[in-house]
């Protein structure tokens, strides 16, 4: 696949003439171009001709980085080194957003470009009318090949070029070779989700390796199931089972993109109870909209995208109570996709919530049951797809998978049912319901419906594993485990907040997120400055720069596992509080109520907090920071014994202090 725009020798290039060069790229290019557009690549091509004319190699300009939506404006190869060269011309200062630019443009090929892993990378930004500076060439201190961003103007880009080669000598890059890697990117939820909204499909948005090669099965096999259902007239319901990061997610909003057309009789809709994750999924498709028409040179307010955007991904409450007022018709939608099924709720909290704010008395289905009942209202044909996390309930009344396996029985015996075999683990909470209905004729096992490897932490497929077993005191299995991921995954400890974020600083590059992420129920980090009662905007949080202070990487605000539940960021600060403390007994469970520390006693609590853990502890895509404080002696609910065995059990696992 070509990539660029123009790609040719280094040879040919200084020769072209600049003419013909900036007419092959107008033809190829896809927007509405503007004059300073055409002077840039004019400009660009003046000063690549004559600092390029003493090498060999290749050069690529404006090259697709589809993960981002964005190209860089030019790579060349020579020597042992990719030089990404941006340019910003006319430009007499380097602004901070164009330096993370081309950070990221850098870290995406070495992380995500196959025949870039190994190779030297120098990231350089041109502001053609600097002055001259003092050149400032280095490596990053993550051993990794990658070089500092580098800034220079247009007249020292080619002493740059002979500084950068006398620091990464090594084998010359075959450009041919370099050519033919496949890019396989593991890009964040939201990244996903622009990318699969404006026409992408899944393929080319994930990693292609084996470990990963399902998430494209699980997705095909989704699809051949509505086909059949359709084509045969039947109502089918799928659980897609997989570890935290797996794609669930992803697979789900997949389906939702294929059959997004209200004149398409398959027309679908992406549901979830988790309004973080949909206000944020929204705000971000609406915001990437935008930004694209104004590329293309059409003038669109957000306001006129958001209400399609909507129409694609829908709160299920809001879907639920619709079909409570239309309650003969069935949606307009034949398929329909639960993100996060597993926290759909039992029927007492869905009797509660319809008597409390519905004034609907005698409300008798669980939220499941209701949600089934909604689908089977078509004559013809439906297909839910629930998507499922094991260990994600995390909030009092979230019924697990046993309801919609009970209310299958109950009341729809004649839907056909898709489950994989792991659908029965004891993480899923449906081993005891597959007994009652595993003798259904109606029952088929597709084991193609389990994701089974994480693809948050690029960097490492185990971390989630390493996390249960931290969870389910399995000290020795955690360490091994850890052993083996740390060299890609960092995971830190230490008492001292400002020592994790300093470090959560130096770890991150480019526009890599980094965040402060506690338990709901941590309410004794008030003298660290952190106060979970405080309202975030997660929208702010998630989405927003770093010259905005409501945004995660001004490190005042923090998260909950409520929001950031389905949600990932680069690098995490987990803060530790008393609430779940680690003992010789186990552990043991605590909320913060009136002036004190209250156990908490009812089994499914304890497990919602250990939930709590569960999802704080696998946001992070590349590494964490865990802080757990030391306590006070002059404080009656921070006292050191709430905290210190906490501490060192994670330090007995292998977790390395700073």
């Amino acid at each position: 696949m070509n990539r660029a725009y123009f790609s040719d020798t280094i040879e040919f290039f200084v020769k072209i003439n600049p003419s013909e060069l900036l007419g092959k790229l107008v033809q190829k290019s896809d927007f509405a171009l503007e004059q300073t557009q055409r002077d840039a690549w004019v400009e660009e091509i003046r000063i690549l001709q004559k600092v390029l004319k003493p090498y060999k190699g290749s050069i690529y300009f404006e090259y697709s980085i589809p993960r981002m939506g964005k190209r860089i404006d030019v790579v060349v190869i020579t020597g042992s080194t990719i030089f990404i060269l941006e340019f910003k011309v006319g430009e007499k200062e380097f602004l901070s957003y164009a330096i993370d630019q081309v950070w990221d443009y850098a870290l995406d090929l070495k992380n995500f470009h196959e025949t870039s892993h190994e190779h030297f990378i120098a990231p350089i930004l041109i502001a053609t009318k600097a002055e001259n500076t003092i050149l400032e060439v280095s490596m990053t201190s993550h051993n990794d090949k990658i070089f500092c961003p580098i800034k220079c103007n247009s007249e020292m880009l080619g002493q740059v070029i002979i500084e950068v080669l006398k620091f990464s000598e090594g084998n010359t890059i075959d450009p041919i070779q370099w050519e033919s890697g496949r890019y396989q990117p593991t890009p964040t939820i939201i990244e996903a989700a622009m990318a699969l909204y404006n026409g992408h499909s899944v393929n080319e948005i994930s990693r292609s390796d084996a470990s990963a090669i399902n998430l494209s099965m699980t997705s095909d096999t989704i699809s051949k199931i509505i086909k059949i259902s359709k084509e045969k007239s039947q109502k089918s319901i799928c659980f897609v089972t997989g570890v935290p990061g797996a794609g669930k997610t992803l697979v789900g909003l997949n389906t939702a993109t294929k059959h997004f057309d209200k004149n398409n009789e398959l027309y679908s809709v992406f549901l979830s109870g988790n309004g973080p994750l949909v206000a944020i999924l929204r705000e971000a498709l609406a915001r990437d909209k935008v930004r694209h028409e104004k590329k293309r040179g059409n003038k669109i307010k957000k306001s006129e995208i958001m209400s399609d955007v909507k129409m694609f991904i829908q709160n299920v409450h809001n879907f639920r109570d619709e079909c409570i007022i239309d309650n003969i018709n069935p949606p307009i939608e034949h398929v329909a996709i639960f993100d996060e099924a597993q926290r759909a709720w039992d029927l007492q909290q869905t009797a509660n919530f319809m008597h409390r704010k519905k004034k609907i008395s005698n409300f008798n289905k669980s939220e499941p049951e209701f949600l089934i009942s909604c689908l089977d209202r078509h004559p013809d044909w439906a297909v839910i797809v629930c998507l499922v996390g094991g260990g994600q309930e995390i909030n009092t009344g979230e019924a697990g998978i046993s309801e919609w396996i009970k209310s299958l029985y109950r009341s729809y015996p004649n839907w056909r049912i898709y489950v994989s075999s792991r659908l029965s683990d004891s993480e899923y909470g449906g081993e005891n319901d597959l007994e009652i209905i595993k003798n259904n004729s109606n029952v088929v096992n597709k084991d193609e419906l389990h994701l089974s490897v994480s693809m948050r932490s690029f960097r490492s497929e185990y971390v989630s594993l390493f996390v249960k077993q931290l969870l389910d005191l399995k000290p020795d299995e955690a360490r091994i485990t850890l052993s083996n991921i740390e060299h890609k995954y960092p995971i830190v400890i230490t008492r001292d907040l400002s020592k994790a974020k300093e470090w959560l600083k130096k770890q991150a590059r480019g526009s890599e997120r980094y965040g402060i992420i506690v338990s709901s129920q941590a309410e004794r980090l008030k003298p660290l400055a952190i106060d979970v009662k405080t309202p975030v905007d997660p929208i702010h949080w998630f989405l927003d720069g770093k010259d905005d202070v409501r945004s995660s990487y001004y490190l005042e605000d923090v998260v909950t596992e409520f929001q950031v539940q389905g949600l990932e960021i680069d690098w995490a600060c987990v803060n530790w509080d008393a609430d779940f403390r680690y003992s010789e007994k186990g552990w043991e469970h605590f909320s913060f109520i009136g002036n004190r520390w209250n156990h908490i006693r009812k089994p499914e609590r304890q497990v919602y907090l250990k939930n709590a853990y569960r999802v704080l502890l696998t946001r992070a895509r590349q590494g964490m920071v865990i802080v757990v404080p030391s306590g006070s002696c002059e404080d009656v609910t921070r006292m050191p014994n709430f905290y210190n065995e906490t501490y060192n059990y994670l330090l007995k696992i292998g977790i390395k202090e700073i």
